[in-house]
C-alpha cells in the first residue's frame, strides 16, 4: 500500500480488480464515515449480476483485511428483509449510509433510495411473545447481577455483558430503532435513546472498572418499567416441537 493511498481509493481498486463486472459497489463501515484506522478492515457492499452467486467473503487487498458482501440483483429483496429481520441491518446501513464506489448503469443508485425507505420505517417490531420473553431474560439476568459476589468477578462480568445486551434489544425496541453488535452496540444504543443508553453504558462500565453492579441494574430497570417492570412469577412459555 501507497502511503498516499486512501481507504477509499483501496475499495474502488479491490472493486475494480477482483469484480470488474460487478453492477456496483458502496464502500461502508467506519471508512465511510473517516473514522478507519490503519488495521480498519473495509466493509464492501457489491451488487453482482445474476449470473453470479450471492455470499460473503472476506479477504485481504493491499495490506487491508476486507468484508464483502456480495449480492445478485434478483437475490437484494430477499437479503434486505432477512437483514431488516435480525434488526441490525448490518448491510442496510452500508447501502444507505455508505459512500458509492462505482454505479455504472444507476442500479447502485436504485437500491440505495430503497434501501433509505426501509431504514427509514426501522426494524420490524418485537411479537409480544418476544418482548415477554426479553422482558424475563433480562430479569433473570439483572437478579443474577446483584446476587453474584465481586469476588466472582468472571460470572458477574459475564451477566454484565447479557444485562447489557437485553436492555438494549429492549430499548431500541420501545424507539422502533436499530440495534447492533460490537462496537456498534454503543453508537445505536446512544442514537436510539441517549438518556436511558448512556445510564446502561455507564452501569457496565462501573462493573468493569469498580465490580460495582448497582448502577447497570438500576439502569437495566429503568429499561424494564417501560414494558410494564420486571416479570418473574407468572411468566409462562408455550413450547411445541
Amino acid at each position: 500500500m501507497q502511503d498516499h493511498e486512501t481507504p477509499i481509493t483501496q475499495a474502488l481498486h479491490l472493486v475494480t480488480t477482483h469484480f470488474p463486472h460487478a453492477l456496483g459497489a458502496v464502500l461502508g463501515g467506519s471508512a465511510a464515515q473517516g473514522r478507519a484506522t490503519a488495521t480498519s478492515d473495509l466493509d464492501v457492499a457489491v451488487l453482482l449480476p445474476n449470473s453470479d452467486i450471492s455470499r460473503r467473503e472476506v479477504i485481504r487487498h493491499e495490506g487491508r483485511p476486507a468484508e464483502l458482501f456480495l449480492n445478485t440483483l434478483a437475490d437484494i429483496p430477499e437479503f434486505f428483509a432477512w437483514d431488516r429481520a435480525r434488526r441490525r441491518g448490518t448491510v442496510l446501513f452500508i447501502y444507505g449510509e455508505g459512500l458509492a464506489l462505482t454505479d455504472p448503469a444507476g442500479h447502485l443508485a436504485r437500491t440505495c433510495e430503497q434501501v433509505r425507505a426501509v431504514l427509514a420505517a426501522g426494524p420490524p417490531p418485537l411479537s409480544a411473545a418476544e418482548q415477554e420473553q426479553s422482558r424475563y431474560g433480562l430479569t433473570c439476568f439483572m437478579d443474577d447481577l446483584i446476587d453474584t459476589s465481586p469476588a466472582r468477578r468472571y460470572e458477574q462480568l459475564s451477566l454484565a455483558d447479557l444485562t447489557l445486551n437485553q436492555a438494549a434489544h429492549l430499548l431500541t425496541a420501545h424507539h422502533n430503532a436499530w440495534t447492533g453488535i460490537g462496537k456498534w452496540l454503543p453508537r445505536r444504543l446512544l442514537s436510539a435513546d441517549p438518556v436511558r443508553g448512556k445510564a446502561l453504558l455507564d452501569g457496565h462500565r462501573a462493573v468493569a472498572e469498580r465490580a460495582d453492579p448497582v448502577p447497570l441494574a438500576a439502569a437495566a430497570e429503568r429499561v424494564l418499567r417501560l414494558f410494564g417492570g420486571p416479570l418473574r412469577e407468572g411468566y409462562v412459555q408455550e413450547w411445541r416441537p
